[in-house]
């Protein structure tokens, strides 16, 4: 199997891991949306990063005081947009289901977060048929995210007559656009964190594992505005006492936190198998499996349950041309050398 190949073959992996990551918290009923996220963060953003990089990077402390300051806190920058844009999800998640927000937020995230690496990074390219097929794709990922949302927004008309739930409604996709704008600084970090990943790479770090140096500090500070965020509602919402009941929600937690990790992880693994334009390629390839996956999970946990026949063609339709990007995309990487 080819680089490109199994780059894709990867990326299929890692968009249904990430997409099922918050089934498990339709679960936890005994604790507050804050906690969940809380212990999530935890697992997610703190502990499973350190332990990737302390595994897979040698002299991880030597590496991070021979890189230069500026790519440290370039690529933390990333991370604290990137875990402010986290925190809009989980709450876009809650407002209008996972279906509708993974639609406008991955769709956002696809297009912005591949532009722009592509024009700063292989501007050069613009003008060639690499160039024009992975804008081409991108302009399809956009129009499927389009029909998806439509069909989202069609799918809550006959449950939202009440102004509050058509506040909570707007209020939902508001938060999407502004995650979506947001999660695309972690393909930043990657696409431009590479000094990071080169000074790993000299002190013996694997040449697939590297990236795993962008992740630590990407994910420490992205776990910050999470962290607050949630230590502020426990405290206005006085629900830090729901810790002490329903033990099993912390396994559910890690089980989140192991999904989301495992997918960045698969993404990160991806984008090396291809190469110089792996961030560029693999982020949309990566957002568009993702969307493809939580339609076919909402359908299946009744989220679109007695809301007719047409919301559900046009989010099929949606998903159609989302699968016809990803061909795009992947027949985009013969015309790349």
């Amino acid at each position: 199997m080819s680089n490109t190949s199994s780059g894709i073959a990867i990326l299929i992996i890692a968009g249904i891991t990430n997409a099922s990551f918050t089934m498990p918290m339709k679960y936890a009923r005994k604790w507050a949306w804050e906690n969940t996220w809380l212990a999530w963060t935890v697992f997610a953003l703190v502990v499973l990063p350190f332990v990737a990089a302390l595994l897979t990077i040698p002299n991880l402390s030597m590496v991070y005081r021979s890189a230069t300051p500026d790519i440290i806190l370039e690529v933390c920058g990333f991370g604290a947009a990137w875990g402010v844009a986290q925190v809009f999800f989980g709450l876009a998640v809650d407002m209008i289901g996972i279906t509708l927000a993974f639609s406008i937020v991955l769709g956002t995230s696809a297009a912005v977060g591949s532009l722009i690496p592509m024009v700063s990074l292989h501007r050069e390219h613009l003008n060639s048929a690499a160039g024009y097929a992975v804008l081409g794709a991108i302009g399809f990922v956009l129009l499927g995210v389009m029909l998806c949302a439509s069909a989202g927004r069609i799918r809550e008309g006959p449950n939202a007559q009440s102004i509050s739930a058509q506040k909570r409604t707007s209020q939902g996709l508001l938060l999407s656009i502004l995650c979506g704008l947001g999660a695309s600084s972690m393909n930043f970090g990657v696409a431009f964190g590479t000094p990071l990943v080169q000074v790993a790479r000299s002190f013996g770090a694997n040449g697939l594992n590297a990236i795993n140096v962008i992740w630590l500090p990407l994910m420490l500070a992205g776990a910050v505005p999470n962290l607050l965020y949630c230590a502020w509602l426990m405290k206005r919402n006085h629900s830090g006492h729901r810790f002490r009941v329903g033990g099993s929600h912390w396994a559910l937690a890690a089980i989140m936190a192991i999904f989301w990790f495992g997918s960045t992880l698969l993404y990160g693994l991806a984008a090396g198998q291809l190469g110089a334009w792996g961030p560029i390629l693999g982020w949309p390839l990566f957002m568009s499996l993702i969307v493809i996956t939580a339609t076919m999970l909402g359908m299946l946990t009744g989220e679109w349950k007695d809301c007719g026949p047409l919301p559900i063609r046009i989010q099929w339709t949606g998903v159609t041309v989302l699968v016809l990007a990803i061909f795009i995309l992947a027949g985009s990487t013969r015309y790349l050398h």
